[in-house]
């Protein structure tokens, strides 16, 4: 059977395949649209692949001579077992959009113009990045900063217009700008609304209101994290406490630690009850990423005198720490044992160094000493032995084979 070579010009320049729905950037280069949609949304680059040059603005202009003419060789090359393509669906516009939030304005149309901006959020990136440029955003955000309590009936039970709102919000996936933007909205006012979201709403919109905020926190300034209020970090921690999902968790406790590095915020994070809840959680907890943003936590909120008081208060603290040492990976081992320095340091009494020795913390800080686990956690194990060397040195709790290891 004869060979068919595709012209080059119907070849997108990233997938090297046929086009199918041809469209143009800004830079003037054609490409398939679902491979441009690819390189722009999923992947985050803000450059022409062929030129390298920057764009100046995300449309996609369809190239509609392009397209016919590659249909047209696909119909002259039926016999080949060539396919012609249907025409693509044209994609939603930004006066389609406009349209739609204007008719959300109307509360008698408010909830069917939700559902339908949440089905054109579900197709695509390109939808998305499309919502947000018309402003979806901002109505969106306006709607949840209501106190209006408004539901509706709906097939899948009572809908509140305050929840789908949210939910859209989060699917939508906002830019970098886009959340920097809802942040200094209202001066801190969204931050509120989510944290009124989290103390009583149920448990799927709890989980939206802190995965948006992780993401909000992930460009977020020093200005508004200092700003936090102690009710947020109360609802935060009752999030991580109902274990509400995986997701919800990780979410919750990347929340906490983007504002834990100020002392203020670790004093809120302790009086909230958090201290008492990780180590609850490290309990029963083995995935690797969600031990360590645990153990990352702890060690921020001990590095104050409350979140200390905290850990030593409970009576499985220093055990489920110390057990976490070589048991996570290098982070994990790293912060616990950053932690038991923090407590050695600062706040070692002599009850605290004894039951440091009964539970088992001296052997195992011996034992990293003799392996692999980063110079930085040997200096402090090395320092923390070397702190109560007097009460340790001579105790028979300490193993044989781990004595030569010990920094008299």
């Amino acid at each position: 059977m004869e060979e068919i070579q595709i012209p080059p010009y119907f070849i997108c320049p990233i997938s090297l395949e046929m086009m199918k729905d041809p469209v143009t950037i800004s830079t003037g280069i054609t490409y398939d649209r679902e491979n441009i949609e690819k390189w722009i949304f999923s992947a985050k680059n803000n450059t022409c692949p062929a030129t390298k040059q920057a764009l100046t603005c995300i449309e996609l202009t369809p190239n509609v001579t392009l397209r016919r003419f590659i249909q047209s060789w696909c119909t002259l090359n039926e016999s080949h077992g060539i396919e012609r393509f249907p025409t693509p669906k044209p994609p939603v516009s930004k006066p389609q959009i406009i349209k739609l939030l204007k008719e959300a304005k109307s509360p008698k149309l408010q909830m069917k113009s939700l559902k339908r901006l949440r089905s054109i959020a579900s197709k695509n990136d390109a939808n998305k990045r499309c919502m947000e440029s018309a402003g979806a955003m901002e109505f969106l955000a306006s709607i949840i900063n209501k106190n209006s309590s408004e539901v509706f009936e709906e097939e899948e039970g009572i809908m509140s217009i305050k929840d789908e709102a949210l939910s859209i919000l989060y699917q939508l996936k906002l830019s970098e700008n886009g959340l920097r933007s809802l942040i200094l909205s209202g001066n801190g006012e969204f931050i509120e609304s989510l944290t009124r979201v989290m103390q009583n709403g149920s448990y799927e919109f709890r989980a939206y209101a802190v995965m948006l905020m992780k993401d909000m926190f992930e460009v977020s300034t020093p200005t508004l994290l200092l700003s936090l209020k102690k009710e947020f970090f109360t609802q935060v921690v009752q999030v991580l406490r109902d274990e509400i999902s995986q997701k919800a968790m990780k979410a919750s406790l990347q929340v906490l630690v983007h504002a834990c590095p100020f002392g203020r915020n670790r004093v809120k994070a302790a009086e909230a009850g958090a201290i008492r809840v990780l180590i609850d959680l490290l309990l029963d907890s083995s995935e690797k990423r969600v031990c360590e943003l645990m153990l990352i936590l702890l060690d921020q909120i001990c590095q104050s005198a409350e979140g200390r008081a905290e850990l030593l208060n409970h009576p499985g603290g220093l055990a489920i720490v110390s057990k976490k040492i070589l048991r996570v990976s290098k982070v994990g081992s790293e912060r616990a044992i950053k932690i038991l320095h923090s407590i050695s340091k600062f706040s070692s009494t002599p009850s605290v160094v004894q039951e440091m020795l009964s539970l088992g913390v001296v052997a195992k800080l011996c034992l990293v000493l003799q392996v692999d686990c980063g110079s930085k956690a040997k200096e402090r194990a090395r320092e923390i032995l070397k702190i109560h060397a007097k009460t340790w040195r001579n105790s028979p709790c300490i193993p044989n084979n781990l004595l030569s290891s010990y920094p008299f």
